[in-house]
């Protein structure tokens, strides 16, 4: 499973996983090939001081050296598949390790894990009063089964409810109102975002990914789609009761990318054209640019794995790691439907991901903080109002405000370094657009 752990030449790796290795480990996997530095190239002499050919021609020494670069390459990717393969492991290793790493997540507060290097302090940054990570990803992925199992892993109650309602099937409703959930539950650290599924129509997948990157995420918000028929839309408006314009924006502070095992390797092996594409749309949502965080793309949680053999659940780790372009073993999370230690370790893990690397990216102060904005604001309207009356002139505060050119509903809006409304109105225009430099930059 995911995370930074160490490498060990663990014992319990067994040789029927070593031989699916051979079975499964295909030979030139590699679509690109790296080429070493150096002149250690093979069949070279020198003499005289010089290097030379010796007794192979220019033409051969290419065709070894591009046999040997081959070979090169394949061995580094054993090396990784065997490093993902042993990781299982070395969770049963470290589950001793589960109890600490739980209270480091425990007794995370926003910003605790800033690294204060370049002369930056922690108190040069923004900081929200709750971190907010957002779950995405295809239809029956197992987004609020995740919920659901980070809720319990952190709780050690085995008898809590769910508190994400779940499908049995792909048939069933799933997820059409953003839900917020704060974990722990009751906690006020950070909190995770279920959204609804992923589309087969990569447009509206952009537009809504859009949505919730550029103006926050909103508990309770019905989530529409111009794809969706007249009886859904019938059906979501007798569901959408209640408005949740009131309810306050937050600004996603990074994103847990949510795909199932059985599904992606349903696709890796297939020749179909159709399965490819979903591949590849797959791959195109999560190279989405709104999705990341200056270098920092978003972690892939991989659910249902249980169903499948560890050799498989490597082979699907690397597979995604090629196309998704990055480490299959550092930010791929195996989480399967168990309640194991080693599960639970790597659900830790994976938070500890997230909330460090959203630390890391947390905007910086800008010239004039929103406080410093209302203080200079009131001195200004306070000596306003002394001159009206040294003037003689009666005037109304409410007018004198309907005339400032600020948008107050921007300090409804955590995480930007604004302040919370006393009273959040309904009608909220926020161009995240113009500022989202503030904290992606």
């Amino acid at each position: 499973m995911g995370g930074d752990t160490t490498t060990l030449d663990s014992p319990l790796i067994y040789s029927t996983e070593e031989s699916s290795l051979d079975r499964n480990f295909p030979k030139n996997s590699l679509s690109s090939r790296t080429f070493l530095s150096g002149g250690d190239h093979f069949g070279s002499k020198v003499e005289n001081g010089k290097a030379g050919l010796g007794f192979m021609d220019s033409e051969k020494l290419v065709r070894a050296s591009s046999v040997s670069m081959d070979e090169v390459n394949r061995k580094r990717e054993r090396n990784v598949y065997m490093d993902v393969l042993k990781s299982y492991d070395e969770l049963q290793l470290h589950k001793d390790r589960l109890k600490e790493a739980k209270s480091k997540i425990s007794s995370y507060t926003p910003g605790s894990w800033i690294e204060e290097v370049g002369g930056v302090k922690k108190s040069d940054y923004n900081i929200p009063k709750k971190m907010t990570l957002l779950l995405i990803g295809p239809k029956a992925s197992g987004k609020s089964s995740l919920v659901n199992k980070i809720s319990m892993a952190l709780e050690d109650d085995p008898f809590t409810p769910q508190r994400a309602p779940i499908s049995y099937s792909s048939v069933g409703d799933g997820t059409y109102f953003l839900q917020e959930y704060t974990i722990p539950r009751g906690s006020s650290s950070f909190c995770l975002y279920d959204t609804r599924s992923l589309s087969d129509d990569l447009t509206e997948n952009k537009k809504m990914v859009k949505q919730w990157m550029t103006k926050g995420v909103r508990h309770g918000e019905l989530i529409k789609r111009d794809s969706d028929d007249a009886y859904l839309k019938s059906k979501m408006k007798s569901k959408d009761q209640n408005s949740s314009c009131a309810i306050e924006a937050k600004v996603v502070n990074f994103v847990i990318f949510v795909v199932s095992a059985v599904s992606i390797f349903e696709l890796m092996d297939s020749d179909d054209e159709t399965k490819r594409q979903k591949a590849q749309a797959v791959a195109t949502i999560f190279n989405d640019p709104l999705l990341s965080f200056k270098d920092d793309k978003p972690v892939v949680v991989l659910t249902q794995g249980d169903l499948l053999s560890l050799s498989d659940r490597t082979r699907i780790r690397m597979y995604l790691g090629h196309l998704l372009g990055i480490h299959p073993k550092k930010q791929i999370f195996d989480i399967p439907e168990s309640d194991d230690s080693g599960t639970k370790l790597t659900i830790v893990n994976m938070l500890r991901y997230c909330l460090e690397h959203a630390d890391k990216n947390l905007p910086f102060k800008g010239p004039f903080g929103s406080k410093d904005v209302l203080k200079i604001l009131g001195s200004f309207l306070l000596g306003f109002v002394v001159l009206s009356i040294l003037a003689g002139i009666v005037i109304n505060p409410r007018n004198l405000l309907s005339h400032v050119n600020i948008d107050c509903h921007a300090s409804g809006v955590d995480s930007v370094g604004r302040i919370h409304d006393e009273s959040p109105q309904s009608d909220v225009n926020i161009d995240w657009g113009a500022i989202r430099h503030l904290w992606s930059d």
